[in-house]
């Protein structure tokens, strides 16, 4: 049995996850309310976000080689990488102080290069999967070997799709933003191949211009 998994993204009006400003205070302040173990993310939504947000790599310290010691109640951010995009950039995750640790979801045709990377670093990874990551399988991995129970995953369309298309998602949180982007907007689900239904728990208007939707599936 694989752990409660809650899709969680903010979105503007027309359903794009792009081309508008989030409130990320109110994002994380929401993913918070679930009380995860884990963030699942993916490997792209690590880039882009680096790419977005930051302003360099930073180098790699001493102490980015070690497993940090850290508040056992922080959540893990569990990343599905398994052509080993994130080598040389792992550390920029591992020196978020509000994360627990890093671990990673590889597959058998990860390069050893990158295996070697991670374990010289010790970061805990596990193999799921031929050719790319087994997602129903690393899920059960986690639930029996992490005790994990809830996971969060606010990351990009192709991770969220693939859940939702494997009927791994028990419930999507939508935060609207009073924006709509129109015609360059990127569809949060426009990569779902059938129709699936939601029961409604969940609507409440936040901070006057945002709506909360959580959605049972």
């Amino acid at each position: 049995m694989h752990p409660k998994v809650i899709l969680h993204n903010s979105l503007s009006l027309d359903g794009s996850l792009t081309g508008f400003e989030p409130n990320m205070e109110l994002h994380y302040r929401i993913a918070g309310m679930f009380k995860p173990e884990v963030h699942l993310i993916g490997s792209n939504t690590i880039t882009a976000g680096i790419e977005l947000y930051g302003t360099g790599v930073p180098p790699e310290n001493p102490s980015d080689f070690q497993k940090p010691k850290r508040n056992k109640k922080l959540p893990s951010w569990v990343i599905i990488d398994s052509k080993g995009k994130l080598q040389g950039l792992l550390h920029t995750c591992r020196q978020f102080e509000q994360v627990r640790d890093v671990i990673l979801l590889v597959s058998q045709t990860t390069p050893k290069r990158y295996l070697q990377y991670l374990d010289e670093r010790q970061y805990e990874y596990h193999i799921v999967g031929k050719n790319s990551v087994d997602l129903p399988e690393a899920l059960t991995l986690l639930a029996k070997t992490c005790q994990v129970k809830t996971i969060v995953t606010d990351t990009g369309r192709i991770l969220g799709n693939l859940l939702l298309n494997q009927g791994l998602v028990d419930e999507i949180s939508l935060l609207v933003h009073p924006v709509i982007v129109g015609k360059t907007a990127y569809p949060m689900f426009s990569d779902i191949n059938k129709n699936l239904n939601g029961t409604l728990v969940k609507c409440e208007q936040l901070e006057k211009q945002y709506i909360w939707l959580l959605y049972k599936i």
